[in-house]
This record gives C-alpha cells, structure tokens and sequence, in this order.
C-alpha cells in the first residue's frame, strides 16, 4: 500500500538525499508536496533547492511550497558553515525550470490534512519544526487526522551538535518543538542517537558514485562536501547521514529499534536551550508521546539507499 507523505524541509545536503530517496520510492511512498522552511539557510534558498534536487529525481510532478521564513519566537540561526553559502554546496544543479506554487507551505499541510481521509497523510520532518507547529497552531484539527510525524531531531545519548545539550533542529525552534510534541498525533523521533551511527564512510560513499547516473554523482558530491565539517569535529571515518533515516523508516522500518517513552524539549535555560529530553528509562511516570529511535542498521540502511537512488536518472 502506498503512504502518502508531505516532506517539509531545509535543503540542505542531508536533506536532498532524503527527498531522492522518497521520490526514487513511488510503490510505497506518494509524496503529496515538498514544503521548505527556513533552518540550514533561510527559507527563499531552501525553497530554491529544494525545486533543484525534485528536478534532479525527474519527478517533475511534485509541488513545491516555502513556508514559514524565521521560528516562532527567535531569530533564525543558519548553518552555512556546514552546509555552504547555498546550503547545497557540492553539485553543481543547474537553476531550477520548476516553479514554486503560490499557496503557503502552512496552508498546503492545513488543506491537504483538511482535505484527505483520517490517518492517510504523514509528515516527514526533515528541519526545525516551524512549518507543522505553525500548521497545528492554526488548524488544531489536523492532529487527529495526521497519520504519523517523522521526524529528524534531538539527541538524548549523543546530546548536542549545535550546542553542547542540543540538536540543529531543535534548537532552531524549540517552541515550534514543543507544540508538535504535545500534538497528540503519532511521532517517531529519528534523533542523532541513529544518525551518529549511520556514517558515510569512503567505501559507502564510493558505492553510490559507482551507481553512474546524475543522481548517484550528485549525492556523492553533496556528502563529500558536508562530510569536512563533520569529519574534523567528530575524527570518524565518515560523517553522520541525518535526514535519509527518516524516509528509511518509512521504507524499512525493521533497520531501526528504540523505545516509546516521553520526550519534551527545555525552552528556558539558555544553557540547555533546545535539549531533548527523553525519558528512555521511564523515571518520570509520564505518557510517551515518541517512538524515540536508538540504533539502526547501518549496512541494511545504506544498501536501501543504494538501491532506491540507482532508480533515477
């Protein structure tokens, strides 16, 4: 059975690798639009890069938004420093022929949710969150008719990679976080606990440039770039691979394992801004509200990636 998704995200090399996974997966995943939010650059750019890497897939048919330019209640911090002046520093994708659509990334997620049966549409969250909590915000309805919020975010075991306590899309916009963590809806939570383990290291990162297609030569030169920044903080073998874990999961939900416990997100201290803090050992006697991921199949997962990326062009 096909799931229908709506891919809001910051593109973003991590990012575009995800979108290329979806959209070189049709028998299981319809997505529905891409909506940009502002987070790993502002929103303008992520909307223009995101239109780049849907005409990279050829799937010319997908409807792209931008929505929401800075988080609820702070500035927008970016991060050009990992991921270029562009955000997409790598490629060299020509300027996109595809058009944004008129419509504002947040109705689009209000009136397709609005408009579609019950449990049929699920989110994948692939940057800070403003766009879906600025969605439920506005139309609280929508939260029992969202199948399921994939999500790429937070850390409890691995803490921080902006700041010592927090992961980048949370700390973006912790409020935005919070409102989508007591939504009620279903959430499963792709935090960097998976993602530090699921590395792009040469040997992986030369089998997708061995794919030979426009595609596999993109991706290749997308995490080469964004894996320096990475490879000098960390000193592994290859950078972590955010973002694709989520469409992963939704593939292949077998290559990942952790617990469903409550997770909420501090907003005050300016020390531990942003931290997630789950309850993975059920201390606190509340009600989970995440499936939090711990550990994933690395193999399996790049073999899947492999796979659905020698699919395209």
């Amino acid at each position: 059975m096909t799931r229908k998704i709506i891919i809001d995200t910051d593109p973003g090399q991590d990012d575009a690798v995800a979108m290329l996974l979806a959209l070189a997966s049709p028998e299981e995943l319809e997505v529905v639009g891409v909506v940009a939010v502002a987070g790993n650059v502002g929103v303008a750019q992520n909307a223009r890069n995101a239109l780049k890497v849907v005409e990279l897939s050829g799937r010319k048919d997908i409807p792209v938004f931008a929505g929401c330019g800075r988080p609820i209640r702070r500035p927008l911090i970016t991060a050009e420093h990992v991921h270029g002046e562009t955000g997409l520093d790598g490629p060299d994708l020509p300027a996109p022929k595809l058009l944004l659509e008129r419509m504002h990334g947040v109705d689009f997620i209000v009136n397709t949710l609005l408009a579609s049966e019950p449990g049929t549409v699920t989110l994948c969250a692939l940057g800070p969150l403003t766009n879906i909590a600025m969605a439920l915000i506005k139309e609280p309805r929508i939260a029992e008719r969202i199948a399921e919020i994939v999500l790429m975010g937070g850390a409890y075991f691995e803490v921080g990679n902006i700041t010592p306590a927090a992961e980048f899309n949370i700390y973006v916009d912790p409020e935005a976080a919070d409102v989508v963590l007591r939504c009620g809806a279903p959430i499963t939570m792709m935090p960097l606990d998976v993602t530090h383990g699921v590395q792009s290291t040469p040997e992986r990162l030369a089998a997708i440039r061995a794919l030979g297609n426009r595609a596999g030569t993109a991706v290749y030169e997308m995490l080469s770039f964004s894996q320096d920044f990475d490879l000098q903080k960390y000193g592994w073998s290859g950078a972590p691979l955010h973002d694709p874990t989520v469409i992963a999961y939704l593939l292949k939900p077998t290559l990942f394992t952790g617990r469903h416990c409550h997770v909420a997100v501090e907003m005050g201290s300016e020390l531990t801004r942003g931290m997630s803090v789950a309850d993975y050992w059920h201390v606190t006697g509340k009600p989970a509200n995440v499936q939090f991921m711990r550990h994933a199949d690395a193999d399996g997962f790049y073999a899947l990636l492999a796979e659905r990326l020698a699919r395209l062009p």
